[in-house]
């Protein structure tokens, strides 16, 4: 798994859903897998509810913002918007806190995304 060189950096770093609320698409069959090249971040999402899915934003500081898009697997599209609160882990590992709006349909609320394990990583990679 990609070490950054800033501790907050989410660049090489993969995500799964361990929260959301009920007006949410992503759950925790989704994995997030990010880049991000100065206060650039992107991130390709795929898995459960969700067959593909892109978000684009900024880092800054301690927080992210995004504006997502996805196809969920009953051909549906969605799009929104995120603002997400890193949060460390006492074993290095990242959280990101989100709160979270839709742009295509009624509906707002708030989720959490956990960067994997090694052993979870290497189970999901197959790395």
């Amino acid at each position: 798994m990609a070490t950054p060189a800033d501790s907050t950096s989410v660049d090489g770093r993969v995500f799964t859903s361990t929260a959301n609320t009920s007006d949410g698409d992503v759950g925790g069959e989704t994995y997030f897998w990010f880049e991000q090249s100065d206060d650039l971040v992107h991130a390709r999402y795929e898995g459960g509810e969700i067959r593909l899915g892109y978000l684009v934003g900024r880092h800054l500081g301690d927080s992210l913002e995004f504006r997502y898009t996805h196809l969920t697997v009953d051909g549906t599209t969605a799009t929104g918007r995120s603002t997400d609160r890193i949060e460390r882990l006492d074993d290095g590992r990242l959280r990101l806190h989100e709160r979270w709006e839709w742009d295509s349909k009624p509906g707002s609320g708030t989720s959490v995304l956990e960067e994997l394990t090694e052993a979870e990583y290497a189970a999901v990679t197959g790395e």
